[in-house]
Order: C-alpha cells, then sequence, then structure tokens
C-alpha cells in the first residue's frame, strides 16, 4: 500500500474582494471585469464553492471571519476585535486587560464625525499623535495607545475592575460620537474611563503640530480617537497542537498579526508590507515562497482589494485584484508543486455598499491530483456552480487537510 505524501498547504485571502453585480459594469462583478488569467487557471486547474464565512446572510468581520478560515469557530472563541488589533502592534494584554480597536478621525467643535479615518492618515505621523497620549491615568486605569495600520490605532486599558461589556464611541458613519455606555453593571468604570480618554485625546490631539501642519496643507484633522471593539484576550489552543501544522503568516495588518500571533502562528515581517494600496505584493509572495520552505502552512493576507470597497471605488478595486492575480502568477512558479492552494476572500464588500455584507464568498482550492470540476472562470457566479458547493468557513481548513493528506479518519 502506498505511502501517503504529506503537502504543504497556502490560503491566500483577498481582502474583500467579493461583490454584487454594478451596473456601471454592464451587471458584472469586479472580480468578473478584471483581467485575472492566473486566478482563472486555479478555477481550471481545481475545484470551486462559495463559503458563508460565517453563516448564510452574516457580515462577518476580518477578525471573525480569519478566525473561520483558521478552523476556529467564532461564535465560540471571538471575544471582541481590540484584542487582535493590540496583539498586531505587540501590545499582548495579561488578564484583566481591556483592549480596543480605533481609528483616528476628524471632528468639529461639537463632536461631529467629519472622516472617520482622518483622510486615511498613517505612520510617521499616526505615530507621533500616538506618542502625545503616552502615560494617561484615569481612575487609577493606564491607557496604552500604540498606533497600528494607515488611520487605526489600539488602546489598552491596564488597572483593577475593568469589563468589555460596553458600547462602542465610534459612531460607525458620519454622525455624533457617541458616549460609551456600560452594558452591565459591572462596567460602569470602564465607560467612564473611556469616556475621559476620549474627551482627554480630543484635548491633547487637536493641538498637536501634526494636525496644525495638516491643517495648513488643507488636509483632514486627526483630532480624535474613536475606540470600538472592547474585548478581553481570548484563551486559544494553539494552532499546531490543534491542526498538527507548523505555520506562519504574511500580512501587512496589525489584525491579521494579531490574530496569527493569538493563535501561535509566526509572524513574518515583510518590508514593504503596508496593509494599504502601496503594499509590496512581489515582496509578500517571495516571503510566502521562503516560509514554505520549512513550515508546513502559510497564510497569506492582501488587505488593497478592501480598501477600494469600502470607498465605492470599482475601477480601483479591479486595478488592484488584477496586481493580486499578478502576485498569484509569481507564486504559482515559486511555491512547491504540490501545494495545495486555496483562494478567497474573507468577505464581500459591494462597492456599492461600502461595507461588509452577508453574501457568500467565492472560493478555488487546486492541489495536484485533485478532481477538476470543469470551470474555467474564479469569480462569484461561477463558483456557484463548483464542485466544492457550499460551506462554512470553519469548514475550510479540514478540507485542505485531507487534500494534503493530513487528516484522520473517523471510524474503522
Amino acid at each position: 500500500m502506498p505511502m501517503r505524501r504529506q503537502r504543504k498547504i497556502l490560503i491566500v485571502v483577498v481582502d474583500g474582494m467579493g461583490d454584487r453585480s454594478v451596473k456601471e459594469l454592464g451587471w458584472r462583478t469586479p472580480l468578473q471585469s478584471a483581467k485575472r488569467p492566473n486566478m482563472n487557471w486555479y478555477a481550471e486547474n481545481g475545484a470551486s464553492g462559495l463559503v458563508d464565512v460565517i453563516a448564510p446572510g452574516v457580515p462577518p468581520g476580518s477578525d471573525t471571519s480569519h478566525l473561520a478560515i483558521l478552523g476556529y469557530g467564532p461564535r465560540e472563541v471571538y471575544t471582541g476585535r481590540g484584542p487582535f488589533e493590540a496583539a498586531g502592534v505587540g501590545l499582548v494584554g495579561k488578564k484583566g486587560d481591556v483592549a480596543f480597536r480605533c481609528n483616528f478621525a476628524t471632528v468639529d467643535s461639537e463632536g461631529n464625525v467629519l472622516d472617520r479615518r482622518a483622510g486615511r492618515i498613517k505612520q510617521p505621523e499616526t505615530t507621533e499623535l500616538a506618542a502625545s497620549l503616552v502615560g494617561m491615568r484615569i481612575e487609577g486605569v493606564e491607557a496604552v495607545v500604540k498606533e497600528a495600520t494607515e488611520h487605526r490605532a489600539v488602546l489598552l486599558l491596564r488597572g483593577p475592575g475593568l469589563s468589555p461589556l460596553v458600547s462602542d464611541v465610534d459612531p460607525h458613519d458620519l454622525s455624533p460620537i457617541r458616549t460609551c455606555e456600560p452594558l452591565a453593571q459591572e462596567a460602569r468604570k470602564t465607560a467612564r474611563v473611556v469616556n475621559a480618554f476620549v474627551q482627554k485625546s480630543y484635548e491633547r490631539l487637536r493641538v498637536h503640530p501634526v494636525n496644525a501642519r495638516r491643517r495648513g496643507e488643507g488636509k483632514p484633522e486627526a483630532n480624535i480617537l474613536l475606540p470600538r471593539g472592547a474585548g478581553v484576550f481570548p484563551d486559544l489552543a494553539e494552532f499546531s497542537s490543534r491542526y498538527g501544522l507548523a505555520g506562519a503568516c504574511v500580512a501587512g495588518v496589525s489584525l491579521i498579526k494579531g490574530i496569527c500571533r493569538v493563535c501561535g502562528i509566526e509572524v513574518a515581517e515583510v518590508p514593504g508590507a503596508t496593509g494599504g494600496l502601496d503594499t509590496d505584493m512581489r515582496a509578500k509572495a517571495e516571503a510566502v515562497s521562503s516560509l514554505l520552505e520549512s513550515k508546513e502552512f502559510v497564510l497569506l493576507n492582501v488587505k488593497a482589494t478592501d480598501i477600494p470597497s469600502h470607498d465605492g471605488d470599482f475601477k480601483k478595486k479591479i486595478e488592484i485584484i488584477e496586481k493580486v492575480d499578478g502576485m498569484i502568477g509569481q507564486l504559482r512558479t515559486t511555491i512547491p508543486a504540490d501545494t495545495v492552494v486555496a483562494i478567497l476572500a474573507d468577505h464581500c464588500t459591494p462597492v456599492e455598499v461600502g461595507e461588509h455584507s452577508g453574501d457568500p464568498v467565492p472560493l478555488v482550492v487546486y492541489s495536484e491530483d485533485g478532481v477538476r470540476d470543469g470551470l474555467s472562470s474564479f469569480d462569484e457566479s461561477s463558483a456557484s456552480r463548483g464542485g466544492l458547493g457550499r460551506i462554512l468557513g470553519k469548514d475550510l481548513l479540514p478540507i485542505l487537510l485531507d487534500r494534503a493528506n493530513r487528516s484522520e479518519k473517523f471510524g474503522a
């Protein structure tokens, strides 16, 4: 009886790539409209399907979607986005700490949000702004702030009597900022601390030299920090012990790095991997190929496709998808030939909506000896006719483990 050769696994997550039909594109999606010879090659030589990353009709967050893709049931383990953002920038919390993800935003003197992303401000300006908030203590609680990807930041509260059961300050749209409210009696102190922190952040940031300079240049000021997604650090089984795989991650976004760190997956620091539109996709592909020499599993995340999706820019989204396709072509020629490859989106971000939706995302899985399902195109419509059918996000990794000859038989 022949030995089963165990293969390596690569998952490529193209953030927000899925979409809905766009009138200006002749009722095609940006993915259908893009030139994508390499994704189509995988469709022609693999099997496709649709993925309800959380459940049908449920819009996934990038955090819960990646937990599902990594084989963790998000409903069972998710404690909020803040802890993953914090871990992504190196703030690994202790028991009792509460972490929030934040946006540097622009508000007027009445607290009305004018720009939730402060003109998509990024480092090094956000580094300077975050430094001005160091050393803040409120009611015996230390507030630790660290800049993250682009306009994002992390707030970690450390002190006695804290609870993650508080509401968001960020209104998630252009409306007045919200008051942080306790969602349980034990969270009253935390809500007071958050509200005081937000007020102090406004007082310090609005007079910061960075914002004086931005005013002079006609750019939106980053004059406040808006927390949301409170959570404590989850206790997750390490990926290697759960699945028997030595894993690594290539990503530019701090959130994805944080999820992987919390799961015990090694995070590669790739120069030029910014998590923005200017990310170096060639460098990311090179890093993946290098990691697969020693690792059994690699997760590659590309955030750039999600940015024009949120901005409602279908032309830019098509352009970025074509760049991603070029990166996938580079991977085709440099990774081990028998690697099991999965390409999918973590969620749909329709350009006509500008936010995540509950639509299923397209998926293609390739392995050398896998049965081809007869498709020749990778897109939302074609994937609906694929041989993989329609699966849940948490079912993806078991399928890949089996394709890689790493699954265990159930029964005699």
